[in-house]
């Protein structure tokens, strides 16, 4: 007997496919020739080769390596300032009044709500009335504002809502300051927020384009972003080479997720009750 196909389950499969083909079609073309992508870029890579990403390493601009080192480096710079500041501002705001919280929240959800295309030239403008224009300090403190600071905080006053009241009390009842009880109390209690906040975050920055494009301009340096922009020919593309840029491009983000799954996981499943 032959079961009749659940609508829902019939939507999922299509929705996991819409979002699995894309990377399927980067990882298979990643290791054919140009005849074979030409030829059927859904076909597995038959002979399979290294040759793209040994070109891709090869260019003479270091295109690859340059720009991995810069978005390593803007990426956790980035973080490293988002995290410890959305953590203490959500400590701070947690620790208000319902109404001024509330009236806060509001303030940190404008963030949220205004697309980052629309404040993108306001920054650069600002940017380069402080001389921080086509800098990378530039576009780390572009990163630390707007959006992902929003999100943050949202994330860790979500957390910070199941953390013990008992337990802050009793550190201020030792004579612990603000500063002590977040740092040495709060902070480590909500690891699994900090690690969900690092990986969404650490994404978001690595993958962006538009403020590394404009923040930096094409000519004063570059990200692995725009590293695979600038690897676009005006004619013609070497879609081997490309593919093979985009390969190593992800593999970075890839490693640092398997390496933090077990906390990232543990954080989705502890904010699902918060």
């Amino acid at each position: 007997m032959i079961r009749r196909l659940h609508p829902q389950t019939v939507f999922a499969a299509l929705a996991t496919l819409g979002f699995c083909l894309p990377i399927y079609l980067a990882l298979v073309n990643a290791f054919k020739d140009q005849r074979q992508i030409l030829a059927n870029p859904a076909a597995p890579p038959a002979p399979f080769t290294l040759t793209n990403l040994t070109r891709a390493l090869q260019r003479p601009d270091l295109l690859v390596q340059v720009g991995l080192i810069n978005s390593v480096v803007v990426t956790a710079v980035s973080v490293a300032v988002l995290v410890p500041l959305a953590s203490a501002l959500s400590f701070y705001i947690s620790e208000r009044p319902p109404r001024l919280k509330g009236v806060l929240l509001a303030v940190f959800a404008l963030g949220l709500m205004v697309p980052p295309q629309v404040v993108l030239l306001p920054i650069v403008g600002l940017l380069d009335s402080v001389g921080l224009q086509h800098t990378y300090a530039g576009l780390i403190l572009a990163n630390v504002g707007g959006g992902y600071l929003s999100f943050a905080v949202f994330v860790y006053v979500g957390f910070l809502r199941g953390v013990p009241r008992e337990v802050v009390e009793a550190a201020r009842v030792d004579g612990a300051g603000d500063l002590r009880v977040w740092w040495q109390v709060v902070f480590p209690m909500v690891r699994p927020a900090t690690a969900t906040v690092a990986i969404f975050l650490g994404l978001w920055v690595w993958n962006d384009f538009l403020n590394p494009l404009f923040i930096l301009g094409p000519l004063k340096g570059q990200t692995i972003t725009t590293g695979v922009y600038l690897s676009l020919g005006t004619y013609s593309t070497d879609y081997g080479q490309l593919f093979g840029i985009m390969f190593l491009a992800a593999v970075i983000p890839v490693v640092g997720y398997l390496v933090s799954q077990r906390e990232f996981i543990h954080g989705l499943m502890s904010g699902a009750t918060k």
